[in-house]
């Protein structure tokens, strides 16, 4: 179990704090699971494969860049640094859009959409075994 000491006795505060570096640690040990097996089989980090998933999932596997940039849970730059080494591979092309130059569209290529169905089951196989303490998997497997 991911608790080290019991609560009894601290503040509310505490014992939120506790929950919070609890939280984060589990987090990140998902994430470092992520990275190593999605970039040991698919050449992809965790936060490469969730922007081919936002775009795999979206109308025409396209987006507005500032539309992923708030479902992709990374800051300005660090996406665009991301979808210059995802275009820079093939796997997502940007385009402005038509009727207002200062937008711009990101769109899965068929290289993309490829690389995120082989490394989909991977991702999942992650969550399913090394989320399984912070997760709901059950409820998630009775709704695929």
């Amino acid at each position: 179990m991911w608790y080290s000491a019991p609560m009894a006795g601290r503040t509310n505060d505490d014992v939120l704090a506790t929950q919070w570096h609890q939280l984060m640690g589990r987090y990140q040990h998902l994430m470092c699971e992520l990275d190593r097996e999605l970039g040991a089989a698919h050449e992809l980090t965790a936060s490469e494969f969730e922007v081919l998933q936002q775009l795999a999932q979206a109308d025409e596997c396209s987006l507005r860049m500032n539309t992923l940039g708030e479902s992709a849970h990374l800051s300005q730059s660090a996406l665009s640094r991301l979808v210059t080494r995802l275009e820079r591979d093939g796997l997502l092309a940007r385009t402005t859009c038509d009727h207002d130059r200062r937008s711009l569209f990101v769109a899965l290529t068929d290289a993309g959409r490829r690389r995120y169905a082989e490394a989909r089951p991977t991702q999942r196989r992650v969550l399913r075994e090394a989320g399984s303490d912070c997760l709901d998997t059950q409820t998630a497997s009775s709704q695929s």
